[in-house]
């Protein structure tokens, strides 16, 4: 008896027309090929300590906007907190906001960003919040920097510490705030926003021993050509002297982060 032959031929057209692949489904597809990294893509070193920038009054996180761009080309990871109130925060500015409330704000980006093993850096008024974040949580911290900035001892404000300067910064003040003469009120941001004024007259806390053994480093900006004893901030770098502090010099004025962000990166760098 003779087969038919159609349904066979149907099957083996089948076959050969079905794709390959049809029949290799375990078979992993192909690695798509991974784009080739350029001279612009900054892959953080994960040997190295993070770094968590806090700003100085009147200003925000976005003054060490190009500090970070530099600290990342070397494969720092970076954080600039703003204080609130103040920088891209500044519609949260109230009077009630205090030291406390700044110190509170380093201390939560901290803690929900999950950091280690962090350089904490403060510029100016920074120095007063990193001292009350040190004492809060030293087990975060292997190192601190203080830029041009003010160092209190235990339960000291920074109106204490401003000697024959407090009339003229209080001499700005209105209505709980102490507003910069040097901004005009059309100004386009990111520019510098009153401060309120409870942050210099609260005193800070500063009561956690094991904070005291946290390394750290003072750096002093002295513009060129000037007697670094005339400087606002002399006090502060030989109270950093006493500490046993190294006390590094930049010329610079009080803002390297804007006139000398290349030898400031560099200092952070060689010295966390």
């Amino acid at each position: 008896m003779r087969l038919p032959i159609l349904p066979f031929l149907f099957v083996f057209l089948i076959i050969v027309l079905t794709p390959i692949d049809a029949f290799t489904q375990d078979t992993p597809p192909p690695t798509p090929p991974v784009p080739e990294q350029t001279g612009e893509d900054f892959l953080i070193d994960d040997r190295k300590p993070t770094f968590v920038i806090v700003h100085g009054a009147w200003g925000g996180s976005w003054s060490f906007r190009d500090v970070e761009q530099l600290l990342r080309k070397k494969k720092y990871d970076v954080y600039r907190p703003s204080l609130t109130g103040l920088g891209e925060r500044h519609h949260l500015a109230h009077p009630d906001i205090n030291l406390t409330t700044h110190i509170q704000d380093v201390v939560n980006a901290i803690l929900f960003e999950e950091l280690q093993d962090i350089v904490l850096v403060g510029h100016s008024y920074g120095g007063m919040v990193i001292s009350g974040v040190a004492h809060q949580i030293p087990d975060r911290i292997q190192s601190m920097i203080y830029i041009d900035a003010h160092l209190p001892n235990d339960g000291e404000s920074l109106e204490d510490l401003l000697g024959d300067r407090r009339d003229q910064i209080f001499g700005m003040e209105e209505n709980g705030f102490l507003v910069p003469v040097w901004v005009s009120s059309d100004q386009p941001f990111p520019r510098d926003v009153p401060h309120p004024v409870k942050t210099l007259t609260e005193k800070v806390v500063m009561g956690n021993e094991s904070a005291y053994s946290i390394p750290a480093v003072y750096i002093h900006a002295v513009e060129e050509n000037t007697n670094p004893e005339d400087d606002n901030f002399y006090f502060a770098s030989q109270r950093a002297i006493e500490r046993g502090w190294p006390v590094l010099i930049i010329d610079s004025d009080h803002n390297p982060q804007w006139s000398a962000p290349e030898k400031l990166v560099e200092m952070l760098h060689q010295n966390w």
